[in-house]
């Protein structure tokens, strides 16, 4: 089984990406040899950014990010949006890659699941 998640809201305001990765981490944990994998959209891309300050007991949108990536899910953003964002020459969380519409397409039509968020 293969399921990808688009993300297109920003890590916080809206609770959107925070259960997008809340469902992905538990799909993991669940079915381990389900192949999972996250691209992020518009202004998604700003969940990549390191090293965000939440308050305590707040949720981490970084560390759904990097556990997913321990896990060996894929995580990738969109070129277009990132330079939308004046992003280009941001640093990302380690092992998320900048990626463009052409790899979405392909993991589109190869994925079972898509799931948007």
């Amino acid at each position: 089984m293969s399921i990808l998640f688009i993300i297109n809201d920003a890590p916080y305001g809206t609770e959107k990406a925070y259960n997008a990765l809340r469902l992905a981490n538990q799909v993991k944990k669940d079915s381990p040899d389900t192949e999972v994998r996250i691209f992020l959209m518009a202004d998604a891309v700003t969940c990549a950014i390191p090293n965000q300050k939440t308050p305590d007991g707040y949720y981490n949108i970084e560390r759904f990010l990097k556990g997913l990536l321990a896990k060996g899910c894929p995580v990738k953003l969109c070129g277009t949006c990132i330079d939308a964002r004046g992003l280009t020459d941001m640093r990302f969380v380690e092992g998320a890659a900048r990626s463009n519409l052409a790899e979405l397409s392909s993991w589109v039509t190869s994925s079972e699941k898509v799931l948007t968020f």
